[in-house]
């Protein structure tokens, strides 16, 4: 998935699919592309934390 649109990812990620697929899967699918795309538009935003803030955090968990 490279600079395509959410429609246009989520298309080719359904072409990809087997025929007899079920809803659950294609709803599985449209929440990752989301997620994918939600993230990247973060990471170009500089909404990032480090790699030793996120260890820090994790102690705390």
């Amino acid at each position: 998935m490279n600079a395509h649109s959410l429609k246009q990812d989520a298309l080719e990620s359904f072409q990809r699919l087997p025929d007899d697929v079920d809803v659950d899967e294609m709803m599985y699918q449209l929440y990752v592309i989301d997620k994918l795309h939600k993230s990247r538009e973060a990471i170009k935003q500089g909404d990032v934390i480090s790699h030793d803030d996120l260890k820090q955090e994790m102690k705390q968990w």
